[in-house]
C-alpha cells in the first residue's frame, strides 16, 4: 500500500484538500446529469461509486476527524448507499499509513527518543492504519507488543475540521436554532478525548478490569512506561478482525459464542458501569483461533448520566412505549419533544419515535433475540427509507433529542450490525451472571 509522507495540518491546507474533493464531486454530478439527459432510466449507482471514491480519497489524505466521520458513516448500512458503506468501511482499519521516515520523526516528537532506542525490534511499516493513528509491531524483552502512534496534527485540527463540516450537517439534517451547538460540542469533546492516549489507557484499564469475568472476552495489557499522550504500547494480540472472520464463513455455534460475549460486554458496561465503548466497528475487535472476542481500542468511551439512562431504558420496555401518557412524558425528558412545539409537531414526532422505538428496542423485549432475523433488518431499512424521503419531516426542526443520543444510538446501531454479521442468537439478560 502506498504510504503518506505528509499530512496537511494547517486550516488552509485542510480546507484546500476538501475544496478539491468538492470540485471532483461536482464534476461527477455534471457527468451524471449529462448521461441522464440521454438515458432517463439511468440510476445513481455509478454516481454513488464515483462520489464515494473521491470523498474517501480526499478524507484519507487528511486523516483525523475528517476520516473519523467516514468511519462512523460506514456503520450506517441501512442509511447510506452501498457504494459509500463499502468505500468508507476502509477507514475502519485500512488506510494509507505514514511512511517509515515520518513514523520515526513522529515517534521522536512524541516520545523524545526514536523507536529503536526503546524497543528491541520495531517494524517501521504499520500493520494497521485507521483514522486517528496507526499500529506497529514491536518487541521488548521477548514480549510481542503493539505500538499505536497518533498521526501528526490530529488533535490540533479537530475544531477547524468540525467547523468546516458543520454548515453541511446543519443543512443535511435540517438543524435549527442555537441548540445545534450542543451536538457539535459533544462530537468535538469525544474526538478530543480520542486523541488523549493517557486518558485512553486509564479508560482501558478501568473497563477491562471490570469486565474481566465475562467469558470468551480478552483484552491486551497496557505498558505505561512505553506510552505517552500520543503513543500507546500494549500487548500484541493474535487474531483477525471481526469483519474478516464474518467474511470467511463460520459455524453458527461460533457466531453465537462470539455474539454472546459481545452482547454481555456491552450490556455490562451500559447497565453496570454506565460507561460504554462507543465505537463498535469491526476494526476495534479481533477474533482469536479459539473464537474469543478481543477488544483492542478504548479511545471513545461514553459516560451515561443517570438522568438520561433511566428514561432511555424505560422506553426499552414495550409496555411503557405503548402507554401514551408515560411515553409522552419520557419524550420531554429525552428532549425529543420541546416545550415550544406546536400540536402538529408533538403529534408528528410522537408517532415517529413510537414507530422507531417499537422497532429498535425489539432486542430488549424478550429473553432471547436472533440477530440473523432478516425481517428485523428489512424493517429498519424500510423505516429509514420512509423517513429519509418524508417531505413533512424536512419541514420540521431537526434539532431535537438529548446530546447523549448521538453516541448511544451510534453504539447500539453499531452493536446490532456486528451481531447481525455474526448471525448471533443471544440471551438478553445473560450479562447479569457477571455482576
Amino acid at each position: 500500500m502506498k504510504t503518506i509522507d505528509r499530512i496537511p495540518t494547517s486550516k488552509l491546507g485542510r480546507t484546500t484538500e476538501l475544496v478539491k474533493t468538492g470540485v471532483k464531486v461536482g464534476g461527477n454530478y455534471l457527468k451524471y446529469f449529462g448521461k441522464k439527459a440521454v438515458n432517463p432510466s439511468l440510476n445513481k449507482d455509478e454516481l454513488n461509486q464515483e462520489n464515494a471514491a473521491d470523498i474517501y480519497d480526499g478524507l484519507k489524505s487528511l486523516k483525523g476527524s475528517a476520516l473519523k466521520v467516514a468511519q462512523m458513516l460506514s456503520m450506517e448500512k441501512s442509511l447510506l448507499p452501498k457504494a459509500y458503506v463499502e468505500r468508507f468501511s476502509l477507514a475502519q482499519f485500512s488506510v494509507p499509513p505514514l511512511s517509515a521516515p515520518l513514523v520515526r520523526k513522529t515517534f521522536k516528537t512524541y516520545f523524545g527518543k526514536y523507536p529503536e532506542d526503546i524497543f528491541d525490534m520495531f517494524a517501521s511499516q504499520s500493520v494497521n492504519a485507521a483514522s486517528i493513528g496507526q499500529v506497529h509491531k514491536a518487541e521488548k524483552d521477548g514480549k510481542k507488543l503493539a505500538v499505536k502512534i497518533q498521526y501528526p496534527g490530529v488533535a490540533d485540527s479537530i475544531s477547524s475540521d468540525l467547523a468546516m463540516v458543520k454548515p453541511i450537517a446543519v443543512r443535511m439534517f435540517n438543524m435549527q436554532g442555537q441548540d445545534t451547538d450542543k451536538y457539535f460540542k459533544e462530537i468535538e469533546g469525544k474526538l478530543l478525548e480520542e486523541t488523549d492516549y493517557i486518558l485512553e489507557i486509564k479508560q482501558s484499564k478501568e473497563i477491562t478490569q471490570a469486565c474481566a469475568n465475562i467469558p470468551n472476552l480478552k483484552f491486551p495489557k497496557y505498558y505505561e512506561p512505553y506510552s505517552s499522550d500520543r503513543i500507546i504500547t500494549m500487548d500484541w494480540m493474535d487474531g483477525i478482525h471481526l469483519s474478516e472472520f464474518t467474511d470467511k464463513g463460520f459455524a453458527q455455534g461460533e457466531g453465537n459464542k462470539i455474539g454472546q460475549a459481545l452482547w454481555d460486554f456491552y450490556m455490562y458496561q451500559m447497565h453496570i458501569l454506565k460507561a460504554v465503548h462507543a465505537d463498535p466497528h469491526p476494526g476495534n475487535f479481533l477474533i482469536d483461533q479459539d473464537h474469543n472476542l478481543i477488544a483492542i481500542d478504548f479511545g471513545c468511551i461514553k459516560q451515561v448520566p443517570l438522568e438520561f439512562y433511566t428514561p432511555y431504558f424505560e422506553l426499552a420496555n414495550i409496555e411503557n412505549i405503548n402507554n401514551p401518557a408515560f411515553f409522552k412524558a419520557k419524550m420531554y425528558e429525552l428532549e425529543i419533544l420541546l416545550e415550544n412545539d406546536t400540536d402538529k409537531e408533538i403529534k408528528f414526532f410522537s408517532e415517529l419515535f413510537h414507530e422507531m422505538l417499537s422497532l429498535f428496542t425489539s432486542p430488549f423485549h424478550g429473553d432471547t433475540f436472533d440477530f440473523s432475523n432478516e425481517d428485523f433488518w428489512d424493517q429498519i431499512t424500510d423505516l429509514s427509507e420512509k423517513y429519509s424521503n418524508d417531505k413533512e419531516l424536512r419541514k420540521m426542526n431537526g434539532s431535537r433529542g438529548s446530546k447523549h443520543f448521538l453516541y448511544l444510538n451510534r453504539t447500539f446501531f453499531g452493536l446490532f450490525n456486528l451481531l447481525h454479521d455474526l448471525k448471533a442468537k443471544i440471551e438478553v439478560h445473560n450479562y447479569k451472571n457477571y455482576v
